[in-house]
This record gives C-alpha cells, structure tokens and sequence, in this order.
C-alpha cells in the first residue's frame, strides 16, 4: 500500500518536468519560426554586465525573404563580430542549425589567421566595400572555402548591426581552377614536347640542308672567273646570305630546346642566352650571382629558364633598357632567380590585369609557370624606375638539405 500511495508522487514530478521541457521546446520552436520568418525585431545576447539588447533595424521583412531565397550566405553582425541575423544558406554552409548561428561570433567560423586577416578589413569595409577570401570551420570538422564581401552600415550605435556580409561558397570555383590549372599545364608540357621535336627537324634536317647548300654556293662562287665579276659578287652575297639564315635557324632551335640545358643545367644555359642576348641586342646581361652546385629538377630548370627568356624578351621589346643583371641562388628550402634591368618601368598591377598587350601576357605566362612548380613570382616595376623580377620555387627535401 505504500508503495501504492507513493506511486503518483513520482509520476507527477516527471510529468510536471515533461510539461515544462514541452513548454520551452515550444517556445524555442516559435522562436526559430519567427526567426525565420522575419518576425523578430530583436536579439538578447548575454554578455559580461548582462543581457543587451540588439535590434534589427532595415532587415524587414521583404528583404528578409528575398535573402533566404539567394544561394548565398548573408550576415549581418555587431562591431564585435557577434552575428545578429544568419540566413539558412549560411546556416548550412557551417552545418550548425540556425538558432546556434545566430547570437554567437563570427569567429567561431574562422581560424586564428583568418581572424586577423578579416579584422582590418571589416575595420575599413567604407562605403564600396571589400572581399576577402577564407576557410570556415565547418560543424562536422571539415573546412570550406569561401569569399566574404564586407559592407559597412552603421558607426555610430553599438546596438545595431554594423556590419554586413555576403558568403560565396568557393568549392565549385576552386575545383573549375584546379582543373583549368591542370588543363593548362597539359598544356606545357604538349607544347614543350612539340617545341622538342620542331628544334630537333631543324638541328638535324634543316640545318643539315642549308649547310649543304652553302657549301654548294661556295663552291659556285670558286667557279666563276674574275672576268665574271658582277656574277661572281652575287654569289658571294648569297653564300653570306645563307650562313646567317643557318645561323638564325640555329638560334631559333636553340630557344625552343636548348640542348645545354639538359645536358650541363640551368647554370650553363643561362650563361649561353645571356651571351646570345648580348650579341644580338648590344644589351650587357650581368650573371652577377650564380651559386649552383647541384643540378635542379628538370621542370624547376625548364621553368626558370623559360621566365629568363621571357624576362629578356620584354627587356628587349618594352623596357629599353641599358643593362640587365641576373642573380641565381638558393634560399633556404627555394631556389631564387631575380632579373633587373634599369629600363623604363611599368606599373605591375595595370599590366596583370590588361590582357590586350604582349607584355601583359608575358607576365601571366610567367606566373602560370612559376604556379606550375608551386612557386611564386613577384615583379617590382615603376616609372623610369626599372623592372626586378623575382622567382621563389620549392626544393625537393633532399635538395634543400643539401644546400
């Protein structure tokens, strides 16, 4: 019997508990609805003197609708990078459910130096804005990359939002640059080949046969008399004629595959370029730092020569300049190649993003061959201040002991 009479006393302390839980789950749900759907106007934040209230002004409703409807995430967050308004896209960006999203910070989401990256920028967003490329943190471990426009609104009151965002989901876009990536250095490595196999008919066919015809030309020459004399001197100009087209068939054989690169490395072409440069140019090249003591990977040698010659074509061509000096060195774990010449300058910037001039596509091609290799390419231009082109390309782990 006491057990009998004690019975509904523990039954109705649960079932008070689970009315209550019921109540709250509801409340919570009515919350997240309202959310949702643009009712709130307000969000409490609890924070270090006390609850704070942030309210919501020019998220109406309309435009509250219209953000849940894009494929983008948008924020809207404090000075303090707390998050006053999350859309669902954002929410499952992060794969947190939105009513975690909202309320907490931003930095929660990124690492510690995508942290202090973001910082200044939010700092200046100003009125046009500015984007930045990171990784979030991801709810289930993993992290994605996006791009953040950042637009200022507000300065002056605390309690509103300041700052809104916009969140890019990157991975398509990565993905279509890595393949485009991939598909262009096919590329290279197609038109090196074929690059090979031209230099190759012109060193042993071509060659061959202008050797051949200017023996011949000679020995026509050597068969006319004196008193052929106009004749004669016509032949003499054609024999001469046909020496340099050998000459310029070598040269071009040499800069599509130069035969010292594979056989004595990157230290001996240069030299070798450098003293074909000079001869045809008038322009002195300096090999003013030269420290190799090891032969490079093949692609690292490739690479860095091609950007040479590039480097002196547009000398050639743009920079009219007086003198050129080239320095070849390790650095730590890189290998460094930098090209200077004192020449007229340009501005950098303007030239990476103009594609219509040969020289705009000398640079993007040097770049997307340093990229090729995992290395960098920094070019430092001015006005009559002259041009320092400056590669850094990754050594293979034995090869940066070793040095």
């Amino acid at each position: 019997m006491k057990t009998a009479r004690r019975q509904p006393l523990f039954h109705h302390e649960p079932s008070h508990e689970l009315t209550e839980l019921r109540v709250r789950l509801a409340e919570a749900e009515e919350t997240l609805r309202a959310i949702r759907t643009g009712e709130v106007d307000a969000v409490v934040v609890a924070g270090k003197e006390g609850p704070k209230v942030f309210t919501l002004q020019g998220a109406e409703y309309a435009y509250r609708v219209l953000i849940e409807s894009i494929n983008e995430g948008a924020l809207t967050l404090t000075a303090e990078k707390t998050i006053l308004y999350a859309n669902q896209c954002f929410a499952r960006m992060v794969k947190c459910p939105l009513e975690q999203v909202v309320g907490s910070s931003l930095r929660r989401f990124l690492s510690a130096e995508d942290r202090a990256t973001l910082r200044p920028l939010m700092k200046r967003a100003g009125q046009f804005g500015s984007k930045i490329q990171v990784r979030l943190n991801v709810g289930d471990g993993s992290c994605l990359p996006v791009q953040i426009s950042i637009r200022q609104l507000s300065k002056n009151n605390p309690d509103h939002a300041t700052v809104a965002m916009v969140v890019t989901d990157m991975t398509e876009a990565r993905r279509t640059e890595e393949m485009l990536r991939a598909f262009s250095h096919r590329l290279v490595q197609v038109q090196e080949a074929e690059r090979g196999r031209v230099a190759l008919e012109l060193h042993d066919h071509i060659t061959q046969l202008l050797c051949a015809v200017i023996f011949r030309s000679q020995a026509l020459a050597g068969k006319l008399s004196v008193r052929d004399g106009p004749a004669k001197k016509e032949a003499m100009k054609l024999h001469k004629m046909l020496g340099t087209t050998a000459e310029e068939v070598q040269r071009i054989s040499r800069n599509l595959r130069p035969s010292v690169l594979d056989d004595l490395g990157l230290a001996a072409a240069l030299h070798e370029a450098s003293k074909e440069f000079t001869d045809r140019t008038g322009i002195p090249v300096k090999l003013a730092d030269i420290q190799l003591t090891t032969r490079l990977p093949a692609d690292t040698e490739l690479t860095l020569y091609r950007i040479f010659q590039e480097a002196l074509k547009n000398v050639d061509q743009h920079a009219h300049a007086s003198n050129v000096t080239v320095c070849l060195r390790q650095q730590g774990s890189f290998i460094q190649l930098v090209i200077n010449d004192d020449g007229i300058g340009f501005d950098p910037d303007h030239r990476l993003t103009k594609r219509n001039g040969n020289g705009s596509i000398s640079l993007i091609s040097m770049r997307e061959r340093a990229t090729y290799v995992g290395g960098t390419i920094k070019v430092k231009s001015g006005a009559r201040a002259g041009t320092e082109i400056e590669v850094n390309i990754p050594l293979p782990p034995n090869d940066a002991k070793a040095g």
